[in-house]
């Protein structure tokens, strides 16, 4: 399965539209789709209470607990979001803070004395959009979704990332980033 999970809160924009793409891509070489439209779960942030580091679940109940089940059984996550102050959204970024007790889940069974296997096939990929030209534009975003990877237990695989596209349905002016964000797609179904 093919998990996709749309971080935006501006529904049918930019990263949208790329994600669309994407799975279309992905779709198209056969694989089995999933979306997760962030903006429509109620997620509220960690507490920092430390409760998963002990029991290898979040105390909170709420949204992730649809989440949480698609993170662990997905092959392959693509993520995208929309650039704000140079990192990801708020909205994704709780989702993000929230996988810590999937990581906490793994290491408290492998401390337990079982074989947690790394299932190295799981893979990662990143979709980004920024209105803006800066050198480091992405630099936030693509090590806070790599470590997401990390926690979730997926290697990251690739990322397209954007500069200038800001306003609803600018990416559709670049009909280039949008049949990248289809190729993408195919290839990160089809590629081991």
């Amino acid at each position: 399965m093919v998990l996709g999970i749309y971080g935006s809160p501006r529904k049918a924009g930019n990263t949208d539209l790329m994600l669309d793409a994407f799975l279309e891509g992905a779709q198209a070489a056969g694989g089995e789709i999933n979306k997760l439209y962030v903006r429509e779960l109620e997620i509220r942030g960690c507490l920092g209470c430390g409760h998963c580091d002990k029991a290898g679940e979040c105390i909170q109940k709420d949204d992730m607990q649809i989440v949480y089940p698609l993170l662990e059984r997905a092959q392959r996550i693509v993520v995208a979001s929309p650039i704000y102050f140079y990192g990801i959204t708020a909205q994704l970024k709780l989702l993000v803070d929230r996988a810590q007790a999937l990581y906490m889940k793994r290491e408290l069974a492998r401390k337990g004395g079982e074989v947690v296997s790394e299932r190295p096939k799981r893979k990662g990929f990143l979709l980004l959009a920024g209105a803006t030209r800066g050198k480091r534009l992405f630099e936030c975003s693509m090590l806070t979704v790599k470590y997401f990877f990390d926690a979730v237990g997926v290697h990251p695989s690739g990322e397209l990332c954007f500069r200038e596209i800001e306003e609803r349905g600018a990416i559709l002016r670049h009909p280039k980033a949008i049949e990248a964000c289809l190729q993408a797609g195919r290839d990160f179904f089809t590629n081991p």
